[in-house]
Order: structure tokens, then sequence, then C-alpha cells
């Protein structure tokens, strides 16, 4: 046992202060969560449209069949609150009776509010507490406390905290059983990176989290109320000062990266090969995501195609004027495209080179893509579903309009299909693969020796080790 690391009291249970890392879409679900409770650490289901099963305990794959966005939204909602209910049952029963079982949403996945309570509704006395990030989840314990159960948001800085505490948790302080800082220069998937930091400059977690604590110390929330570290946690040996630290209070580690390598982890074996060939700096930190917000990804094909095709753009003005006096006459339809002569006569190698066709973004620019690309973009938009309270990929929002009111964005991508096909057998290498920044501790740690993937129990006894 590694010196310092003693059981926190959680959801009226003894449990080890190490938490699973949610990841949606079904990159963490029963088999995983319950597993990871079982082991005596708190398990969680990622809610973000959870696989749900047919009577043969087969994979219901979910396919929308109505003709509109927003009833397309309905059906996403529907099968993302029956998923979720499904992995949570399946958890539980795992679990045992030992850990606890957490379950993680997005808030700003699309009706965020309505799948906690479809699914909170249905699970309960199962779910001991919800984590949440991705945006600035004010409801959050007002719905937790509404079902008894505990809430947990993710922040990347106190001033985040500071917020949601004055406008909202502070009228629910009794349900809220730890913080999650989550490192937006090292964690997976997305992150709550602000622009007025810079992705390129890492800060030290360290002061930041000794002033998330100084944030709620000011809220009068006790030292006891742990701050969960999560973003580059590996190995506990190299966090042991912040352990039994006065400065920092109570401590606990949340594990993202290392539970998608295990023999419960529910990706495909092909997805777990890949992870245990990432060298360093292979996972990219960028801002590619339709939800606006930044996030971190293994560099692949799909990755670098994404790079590439914002690298093939050219801003353009609908008349004559300043330096744009040239007109674009390849990859675009009419003549008001004006541009630079150096535009002018990069726009015509791209073409070139097979990327004949423009878009728009909504930047007043133009990208360059291939026919079959912008085929695809088209497609993908089209069938939209509205997995995201907002997309700038497809423009769509959970509202009356439906609509960001912004055009549509072609250097993004539809995240629901992405994330979907790689957790069910897709391309590793033309699929979006979210990975923490330490992904690279696979392929040099020696517990992962000869190609070893441990159970979800041996993970854990050995993170105990501080290994």
């Amino acid at each position: 046992m590694f010196k310092g690391i003693k059981p926190i009291t959680y959801h009226g249970r003894e449990v080890w202060p190490l938490i699973e890392g949610g990841k949606g879409v079904a990159a963490t679900n029963h088999a995983s969560a319950g597993a990871w409770a079982a082991a005596g650490g708190i398990g969680t289901v990622s809610a973000v449209n959870a696989d749900s099963y047919d009577a043969d305990g087969k994979i219901i794959p979910q396919i929308y069949r109505a003709l509109t966005r927003r009833e397309r939204h309905e059906e996403l909602i529907e099968y993302a609150i029956e998923g979720a209910v499904q992995q949570v049952r399946r958890a539980f029963e795992i679990a045992g009776g030992r850990g606890a079982i957490n379950i993680n949403v997005l808030w700003e996945m699309g009706g965020a509010q309505r799948v906690l309570h479809g699914v909170l509704e249905r699970t309960r006395g199962m779910v001991a507490g919800v984590t949440c990030g991705a945006g600035m989840p004010y409801k959050l314990s007002e719905i937790a406390a509404s079902y008894g159960v505990n809430y947990l948001p993710i922040v990347s800085s106190g001033r985040a905290f500071r917020a949601l505490w004055k406008r909202a948790y502070s009228k629910a302080s009794e349900w809220l059983a730890a913080v999650v800082y989550e490192d937006p220069w090292l964690a997976g998937g997305h992150n709550g990176l602000s622009n007025a930091e810079d992705p390129r400059a890492p800060q030290d977690p360290y002061p930041r989290v000794k002033s998330l604590r100084e944030t709620m110390r000011e809220g009068g929330i006790s030292d006891d109320v742990p701050i969960v570290m999560a973003g580059g946690v590996w190995y506990l040996r190299d966090w042991s000062n912040w352990i039994d630290n006065p400065e920092l209070g109570a401590i606990a580690f949340q594990f993202g990266t290392r539970p998608l390598l295990t023999q419960e982890s529910p990706i495909p074996d092909a997805w777990k090969a890949r992870l245990m060939s990432i060298e360093e700096g292979d996972v990219l930190l960028h801002k590619f995501s339709p939800t606006g917000f930044y996030s971190s990804a293994v560099r692949n094909p799909f990755l670098r195609n994404l790079e590439a095709r914002s690298e093939r753009q050219i801003p353009f003005s609908t008349q004559q004027a300043g330096d744009h006096t040239f007109q674009l006459d390849v990859g675009v339809r009419g003549k008001n495209f004006w541009v630079t002569r150096g535009d002018l006569l990069r726009a015509r190698e791209w073409h070139g080179l097979g990327f004949t066709e423009a878009l728009k973004t909504p930047d007043n620019t133009l990208v360059f893509v291939t026919p079959a690309e912008k085929a695809e973009i088209r497609k993908d938009q089209a069938d939209c579903m509205g997995c995201l309270s907002q997309c700038a990929f497809s423009s769509w929002a959970d509202t009356e309009t439906n609509s960001t009111g912004r055009p549509v964005d072609p250097r993004s991508f539809c995240i629901q299909k992405t994330l979907q096909d790689i957790a069910h057998g897709g391309d590793t290498e033309q699929n979006l693969m979210f990975a923490g920044h330490a992904a690279y501790q696979f392929k040099r740690d020696p517990f992962y020796s000869n190609g070893f993937v441990p159970t979800v129990k041996q993970l854990v006894d050995r993170i105990l080790t501080g290994d």
C-alpha cells in the first residue's frame, strides 16, 4: 500500500480514493465500472449515449429513422436514457455491494438535464454520484439533490468553481461529495481550457489546485471534501507531496486513460493494441471539436486530416476591398469571392492537387476539400441528431429554433458518428481516439510488458502500490 493512501467515506461506505474517469461514447460501461467498484473504488458509467442491449444481450445499434433533427434528437434522448439505465443496473450488480457507482454526463451534451432526470429516476439506490463537466453545470446540484445523489462537478480553475458555488451549489452543499480538478493540458477528452490560457504553455497543477482549495474554503467547504486530481495521473508515487498535504486538504485521484487497457474495458481490441504503441507527444490538444471546447486525442490520420483541412484555408471578401483584389476562380461558384494574390495562387495549387471544392466557414474563410470530403461533410451535417446542446459543425442547437443561427463549420466533424464508430470496432486511424497525454506510459510501464492486459482488480491493486 502506497504511503498515505487510505479509504475515504463516500455515500455512506468506505472506498479507495480512486475514481474511474467516465468516458463516452461507450468507452466506460457496466463491465469496467462494476469491476472498478468491486475492487473498492468508485466506478463510473458514462451516461453519454450509452449502449443498450436486446434480449440476447447484443448491443442495439443506435439508428435514427426520423426525418427532422428535432425528431432525431428525441430518439437520441430515448437511446441515452435507456442505455444508461441498463448500464447502471448491470454495473451495480457486478459491484456486489462493494465500492460505489457514479455516472458521468457532459453538460453540453444534447438533452443533458432530461437524460439525468430519466436515468436517476429509474436507478434509485444504485447511483452514488454524478460527475459532470464540459460546460458550467449550474443545475447539477439541484437535480442530484432531488434524487438524494451526490454531485462532483468537473472544473479546471478555482474561478469556475466560485461561479458555480455562488450561483447554485451553495444551496445544496450537503450533496457536494468532491470537486474534480481536470488538468486542461493533460486530461484526455474535452477540457476546460479558457481563452485566456495558452494551450501550448502547460501550467503546474499544484498552485491551481491550491487556489481551488482556497476558493472552497471561502465558501465554508470542509477540507474533508476531496479535490479529485484528474489528468496526467499514472503513478501515485508521482503525487506523494499532494497526499496528507494541509495546503490541499483531502485529495483523491481519477484515472481515465489507464482503465482503457483492462480485460473488462469495452473498447475494441484494435483500440487497446493502438494504445500500447503511443509515443510521448502523440496526443494532441486541439480545438476541432464541434463543442467549441479544447480536447485531447491521439494525433492519428483522422486528426491530421482536420489539421490539413484547416491549413488549406484562405480569407475572402464578397466585394473587392483592401488587398482582396483578385477574383477567386477555383473551388467556388459565382464571382463574389475576392482574395489576395498569394491566396489565389495557393487555392489554384490546392485545386490542382484534387482539393477542388471550397466550403465557407463562419469566419469568412474558405477551406478546400476533395469532392468526396465535401459529400461526406454535407451528409453528416444533414444527418445531425442533436447530440450536443449546440454544435458548430451542423449549427444544431437545443432551442426552439433548432439552430445556433451561425453557418455550419466544415473545419469540424460529427462527433457522435466518429465516437460511436471507434467504440464499436471502427478504424482506429480514421476516427477520433480520445486519450490523456500520459498514454505513452503504456509503452514504457513494465506492468504492461509483453502485451500484458490486466483485469480491473489487478490494475487497482497495482495503483495502490504507488505504481
